[in-house]
Formats: structure tokens, C-alpha cells, sequence
């Protein structure tokens, strides 16, 4: 659940987390950046990027009280990855909620002067992905003078690959987001994406690398992004009972097709939630249950006369769903493009 509101400011708007103040948004030479107060951030500096908003928690059983604690996430980088890694630590425990202090792209002692700041001022858990050992050190002994733990996320991980390939750690900051091949590579598939969601430009759907099928509303189109952002050109047709299915799809060899089947009552749910926010309360076959149970039903019949391989999303989330079909891809074609 995400508290982030927004608040107009003569240098720009703030993000703030229960109605406390986090960074302020202008622009610099280097694009959008972010800092505590307006104006703060030089041109000379590159940019750093502070942003303050409360992470998902996770609520199981009665209201509860929940434990809330800050939590500062500091990166030479993008953050994507102490992101992630953020999230999926906090994800193991119950009843607690974490306020998080995100510092991507902070790579000047000025820089990180402002985040030993905030840090003293909001005290909390500091984890941190950075290679710069000026910047380490100071961090990590302003953390020790503030009294608060700081831990290197990937330390442990670079230490074993180090040791066992033979090769000193070259410290570059967001190396995996490299202007290389495989980087446009994503772009290009991103772009496939677009031009062939929800059935689009169906006269090339061979040169996809996976075509995802589905009835509405079962995470076709996220899916497929999330494909994309792996290297995999994909598309995503409709399966709609009454409108048979392009020539293009019945006949496409190269691809790998796998459709996408959830349960009627879920889907019902998604679909009933989805009218809601376009405001559309009026009854049909769109959510009916009888209805999407015979839209099911026609679905898994087609699916079973095609062969295709069929993924049940109904307790998966995206990133579930999309390593599953990465994995059929690699046993089928035995490498990711």
C-alpha cells in the first residue's frame, strides 16, 4: 500500500510519506532531479535523487499494529537493485511497514554529506550498492557516528565471484546498465511490445519469440512487458468467444505460445474491480459468473486443440508468471535470445 502525496512548492512539488516533506522535483542541466530543499542541488553535481514514500506491506489476519520503521536505500546507481532487494527482505515479515528513503545516484562526499543528514535525522536501517570506496567509507563510519546499522548488499556476492573467477571487482557504477547490445536489444523488444499488444499488427507475429494468449483481464499485457525488459520480443492476442483467433496466430511455427488461464471467480474479481474504476456498475456478461465461466471453458477447449502450453496465473504475480515462461523458453530453445 503506497502513501505518497503530492504538494505544490514554488521550486517544484514534494513526494512526502504520512504527510511528512521528502524531496523536491526541478529541473537541472542533467534532466529531473531531486533534493531536500529547492535549489539545493548545484549543476556541478550530478544529480541525487531522494525519494521518501511508504513500502508494501503485507496484512494477514485482523488489523493489527503495525511496526514502522525508516528505511534508507543508498545507490551509486539507478537503485533498481537495492530496490529490489529492499522489497524482498521486508516482504519475510508480518505486521510491519517500511519507510523508505530511496538515494539513487549519489556519487560526490557532498552528495552523501546530504544523505548522512537525512539519515541522522530520520535514524532506521541502511543498506546500501555502491562501489566508490570514498563514498563507502564515508557512509559507513557516518553510519557508525549516527549509531544505526549499514549493510553492503552485494559484498558477499562479489567477494565469492571475485575469489572464484580469479578477477578483482572493476567498480563501476550501474555497469549492468551498459549502452551494449544487449541493452538495445531490450529497447527493440520493448518496441515489439507496443506495436503488437492486444492483437496488433498481426501480419508478423512469427518473428515474435513468445505470443501470449488469454481472455481478458489475466496480465497479458504486463506479462509481456515484463518479457521485454528480459530480451524476448513478445505479443499478446485476445481470446474472445465468437471472434476466431487470427490466421496468424493458428499458423505461426517459430514462437513460443503459451496461454494464460485463471479461475472463474478470480477473474470475475479483477474484471468487477476494473469496471469500478471506469465507473461502469451496470451488469453483463463481461462479469457475469456463468458467462466468464463459458468464456473459460471455450478458452481451455481452443488451448487444447492448438497444443499451446497453458499457465494457470491465478495465484501468480507477474514476475511468477513471466519466470515461468522464461523457463519453458530455455527448456524449449535452450538460451534467452
Amino acid at each position: 500500500m503506497w502513501a505518497t502525496h503530492k504538494h505544490s512548492t514554488p521550486g517544484g512539488f514534494v513526494l512526502s510519506a504520512w504527510g511528512q516533506p521528502a524531496g523536491v522535483f526541478w529541473q537541472s542541466g542533467y534532466g529531473l532531479a531531486v533534493g531536500r530543499d529547492s535549489g539545493e542541488l548545484s549543476t556541478h553535481d550530478a544529480p541525487i535523487i531522494p525519494m521518501q514514500f511508504t513500502g508494501r506491506t503485507r496484512r494477514l489476519g485482523p488489523a493489527r499494529t503495525m511496526k514502522s520503521f525508516h528505511f534508507h536505500l543508498v545507490s551509486d546507481a539507478t537503485g533498481e537493485t537495492i530496490l529490489s532487494v529492499a522489497h524482498a527482505a521486508v516482504a519475510q515479515f508480518e505486521d510491519v511497514e517500511a519507510i523508505e528513503h530511496v538515494w539513487a545516484l549519489v556519487r560526490s562526499s557532498r552528495q552523501m554529506d546530504r544523505v548522512l543528514a537525512a539519515i541522522e535525522a530520520n535514524p532506521g536501517v541502511v543498506i546500501y550498492t555502491m562501489v566508490d570506496p570514498a563514498r563507502r567509507d564515508q557512509l559507513t563510519m557516518g553510519c557508525q557516528k549516527i549509531g544505526v546499522p549499514c549493510v553492503p548488499v552485494l559484498d558477499p556476492v562479489l567477494g565469492v565471484l571475485s575469489s572464484y573467477l580469479g578477477q578483482a571487482v572493476k567498480g563501476q557504477p550501474g555497469g549492468q546498465h551498459a549502452l551494449d547490445a544487449e541493452y538495445f536489444a531490450r529497447v527493440d523488444a520493448i518496441q515489439f511490445v507496443l506495436r503488437h499488444d492486444d492483437g496488433q499488427s498481426p501480419h508478423d507475429l512469427d518473428e515474435a519469440d513468445v505470443i501470449v494468449v488469454g481472455v481478458s483481464r489475466t496480465s497479458k499485457t504486463p506479462t509481456c512487458f515484463y518479457l521485454a525488459n528480459r530480451g524476448l520480443k513478445a505479443a499478446n492476442v485476445p481470446i474472445v468467444p465468437g471472434v476466431p483467433p487470427p490466421d496468424e496466430l493458428l499458423t505461426a511455427k517459430r514462437p513460443l505460445i503459451v496461454a494464460l488461464i485463471q479461475s472463474a471467480d478470480r477473474l470475475v474479481q479483477i474484471r468487477k474491480n476494473r469496471m469500478s474504476m471506469l465507473q461502469q456498475d451496470g451488469e453483463s456478461d463481461y462479469i457475469e459468473p456463468d458467462a466468464v465461466r463459458r468464456e473459460l471453458a471455450y478458452a481451455r477447449r481452443l488451448y487444447e486443440e492448438q497444443g499451446w502450453h497453458v499457465l494457470d496465473v491465478t495465484r501468480r504475480s507477474i514476475e511468477e508468471s513471466s519466470a515461468a515462461i522464461l523457463q519453458l523458453y530455455q527448456d524449449r530453445f535452450g538460451a534467452l535470445p
